[in-house]
């Protein structure tokens, strides 16, 4: 076993080859330039909108780049899906000027622990086992865990489902935060046409994301049953068939369902006097560091990580598949700005403390440090 160079100007390249998640890949590898490392994003083109321009690191779109489609229909699927393995491929001889190679998704997992590059390698398990999994995809998921020489994850809840349920060592397994993701804060807000008319003074609690059914939105739906004097925003890109819960909607709620441009996106976080994600199951989610960054009171259902957010005062905890429980909590903070304030304060307090990122790249960088090469 040889040691990577202990370097503060680590070679790095963050993988995201399929670009799940841009504002996640840009905050990351910014913070790791901001700690002296060289980091190129290795990804693709993000198919529904524009990305932040790189900040001290570099950009290179080297996969999938002769996908054709709509966004997230089948056609598009199917050319990403064959010419993944020869993308891998290819990347295997560009990894070899990196130290360590950090991947944050590998969606095709059957294949890609055939492909990985001879490096030190690094996985953050943002889903500990993949969610609706395709057959074999579970099992592919932990084999690929077995070729990674270190797996960061978000919560010590999902480091104990890693040592746990799927095996990975725990001295290879380390917990670090997910960062707060404050980059809409900064975007001029333009609301979404089919919210333009919404009278000013009356609250909003928004549910934001793809729609997913272990998001639990029938859940919400019928813990809203009964809220008067407020709007529940719901606002997405399905992934699944919504008509039967949009039929089935009480009073009182509006939907954008459809991926919503970023300056859209800033204007719904901007306008909710709650967020809430009253998820079935998570480990941690990028909607949450969205809120955190704008100071958003929320609530959240005690699944996975979310309990350990909650436990910085930025958010109030519900049990999931509970819409007796949920509609309680909904209806007490709607009614109690003071008790939203209290909530909203947590929230910044979290974000610029152990949410933040120019602590998240250090330790980050001790994980870089430790592996080694095999």
């Amino acid at each position: 076993m040889t040691a990577i160079a202990h370097t503060a100007a680590v070679r790095i390249d963050v993988v995201d080859p399929a670009a799940y998640t841009p504002p996640y890949d840009h905050a990351l590898c910014a913070a790791l330039a901001r700690a002296g490392a060289d980091v190129r994003l290795q990804t693709s083109r993000f198919a529904y909108g524009d990305v932040p321009e790189p900040e001290g690191y570099t950009r290179v779109e080297r996969f999938h780049r002769l996908e054709v489609g709509a966004p997230g229909g089948r056609v598009r699927t199917a050319t990403r899906a064959a010419q993944h393995p020869v993308d891998m491929l290819r990347y295997r001889r560009a990894a070899r000027a990196a130290e360590v190679v950090h991947f944050q998704w590998l969606a095709w997992q059957h294949v890609d622990r055939h492909l990985l590059p001879d490096r030190p390698r690094v996985l953050t398990a943002h889903d500990v086992l993949p969610r609706e999994p395709k057959p074999g995809q579970v099992a592919a998921q932990r084999r690929l865990y077995e070729r990674m020489d270190h797996v960061i994850v978000h919560s010590a809840h999902g480091r104990g489902r890693l040592i746990d349920e799927v095996g990975v060592p725990a001295d290879r397994v380390t917990v670090i935060p997910h960062g707060v993701l404050d980059a809409l804060t900064r975007v001029p807000a333009v609301a979404p046409p089919e919210l333009a008319d919404v009278d000013p003074q009356v609250p909003v609690v928004l549910c934001f994301g793809l729609l997913r059914p272990y998001k639990g939105i029938d859940v919400l739906l019928r813990a809203w049953a009964g809220i008067a004097g407020a709007e529940l925003w719901i606002v997405g890109m399905p992934r699944m068939d919504v008509a039967p819960l949009r039929a089935a909607a009480p009073p009182g709620v509006r939907w954008v369902t459809r991926f919503v441009s970023d300056a859209e996106a800033a204007a719904c976080f901007a306008r909710a006097s709650l967020v809430v994600l009253p998820y079935r199951e998570i480990d941690q989610s990028g909607v949450l560091y969205t809120a955190l960054g704008f100071g958003a009171p929320m609530v959240l259902t005690d699944v996975g990580g979310f309990g350990e957010v909650a436990e910085q005062g930025a958010a109030a905890l519900v049990p999931p598949d509970d819409p007796g429980a949920l509609h309680a909590e909904l209806a007490r903070l709607l009614g109690d700005s003071a008790a939203r304030d209290a909530l909203a304060a947590g929230a910044r307090a979290a974000a610029a403390g152990p949410y933040a990122w120019d602590p998240i790249a250090r330790a980050t960088l001790g994980v870089y440090r430790r592996v080694e090469r095999s």
